[in-house]
């Protein structure tokens, strides 16, 4: 397709109300007569219902707040440094992201000591009481 070959689309005028009986959209601006959607601001609000009591009312409050900006460690425990990493090995983010225990480098990790640590490794992360206790070298 070239640039010469391109055809004009017509574009459907925008129906311009109350502007008068002689455009067609006089008078009444296409509302009818009378009534609630005739008004200015009339109609029903989007929860409306038809007079049963609305879902949002039927829902139970939930209390508190959860906050947007939380930040959940990714946790890995002592059994999986056992499994993926051998003797002397330095365990950082980029050792984690290469064996695929996380999904990205900037995620946020904390060694757990669930089981025992056998090994010696070099641990360059945030580490838990419990597991700091367990190492033994």
């Amino acid at each position: 397709m070239y640039q010469h070959e391109l055809k004009v689309t017509k574009k459907k005028a925008k129906k311009r109300i109350g502007r008068g009986n002689g455009s067609g959209h006089g008078t009444f601006s296409t509302r009818g007569c009378k009534g609630q959607n005739s008004r200015s601001g009339g109609g029903k609000g989007a929860m409306f219902e038809g007079g049963q009591t609305p879902l949002i009312r039927k829902m139970p409050k939930l209390r508190g707040f959860k906050n947007p900006n939380k930040i959940k460690a990714k946790v890995i425990n002592f059994e999986t440094l056992e499994k993926h990493f051998q003797e002397n090995e330095t365990v950082n983010l980029e050792s984690l992201f290469a064996k695929k225990l996380i999904a990205k480098k900037t995620e946020v990790v904390k060694i757990l000591g669930k089981r025992i640590l056998s090994k010696k490794l070099k641990i360059e992360l945030p580490i838990s009481k419990k597991a700091q206790a367990k190492i033994t070298y």
